[in-house]
């Protein structure tokens, strides 16, 4: 379970740093657009950061599935568990 845990960290890091807000308010739960107040080019950003970090590319199609900061780390976890 640790692995995810870093996971979260790491998305919940950029996240904070992008939207500048306190780190403790990104939780899993937490609705990307709605609770954080991000916008389609904040999110846009934050996938591309992702990507650089963990060396992958997420599919256009994934964009839409992602609603809460969970959705990426289940997403980002499904992938490591593939590698």
């Amino acid at each position: 379970m640790k692995k995810i845990d870093n996971i979260f960290e790491e998305v919940q890091k950029i996240l904070a740093k992008q939207l500048r807000i306190p780190a403790d308010k990104v939780q899993m739960d937490s609705r990307i657009k709605k609770d954080l107040g991000a916008d389609s080019l904040t999110i846009l950003q934050l996938l591309l950061k992702i990507e650089d970090k963990y060396d992958i590319r997420i599919p256009d199609e994934e964009l839409a599935n992602f609603g809460t900061v969970g959705d990426v780390v289940a997403f980002l976890e499904k992938l490591s568990n593939k590698k």
